[in-house]
């Protein structure tokens, strides 16, 4: 059998997809595919992202050119750089599992109690073939955004992605809102991938605006933090 074959027998073109509520017995893959979203989003932020800050790159460019000029060894050039790389994904790293630990301090580490005893949130599931492969949560914040619920949580194993399973777990917030009468659904992400953005975009959401520099929650917020660890918050709404 080749390669070729064996991907398309783990990631079939078209699937069979139903998003369910969270069972108890599906917490640990839920808390895999969570927790291997967030690994991605060190790669996403600490590299792909970097080409969205020029304020970023005039500064690591402007320290590299200070120093030559202060040393006039040639070494800066070669070895500042991947310095300053290293220290994009060691903070970048910190930042992502600080993020994680108040995850888990808060909804994720109790999805029951949560999620799924409020009559205002919901947490679910897609499920092909009897595997879970994807994951979406909605949170009413009727009081301070004026009926609106808010769309977190989202992830989907690797290997099942463009496969549409994105697209269920969103439209199943969608439905939720709508059913319940609120006049909205809102998201924020960090994601830089564009396959995240096309995804909000084809449900129908639009961006409303972005945050630079945004401070992901579970950040100390250091010196060294600003300096090498910076995001932009994409804020998107769809009314309903």
């Amino acid at each position: 059998m080749t390669e070729e074959n064996f991907n398309k027998m783990k990631t079939p073109s078209r699937l069979n997809i139903t998003v369910r509520e969270f069972q108890a017995l599906d917490n640990p893959t839920v808390q895999h595919i969570f927790y291997e979203g967030l690994m991605e989003m060190i790669y996403d932020t600490a590299f792909r992202g970097l080409r969205h800050h020029p304020e970023s790159l005039l500064l690591y460019a402007a320290v590299t050119a200070g120093l030559f000029i202060i040393t006039k060894c040639w070494w800066v050039i070669v070895f500042l750089p991947a310095i300053v790389i290293c220290l994009r994904y060691f903070y970048s790293r910190r930042v992502i599992h600080g993020f994680l630990r108040r995850a888990m301090s808060t909804d994720m580490g109790d999805i029951e109690g949560f999620y799924m005893k409020s009559p205002g949130s919901c947490l679910w599931v897609a499920v092909v073939e009897g595997k879970v492969v994807g994951i979406v949560a909605a949170v009413s914040q009727q009081e301070k955004m004026g009926g609106a619920v808010v769309l977190q949580r989202m992830a989907v194993d690797q290997r099942y992605r463009r496969n549409g399973v994105g697209s269920a777990l969103g439209q199943k917030v969608v439905e939720f809102a709508a059913t319940r009468g609120y006049s909205s659904v809102v998201l924020g992400t960090t994601a830089y991938k564009p396959a995240a953005h096309q995804l909000y975009k084809r449900l129908g959401f639009q961006c409303v605006g972005i945050t630079n520099g945004y401070t992901t929650p579970g950040s100390k917020q250091s010196f060294m933090e600003r300096i090498f660890y910076r995001v932009h918050h994409h804020h998107y709404i769809l009314n309903v």
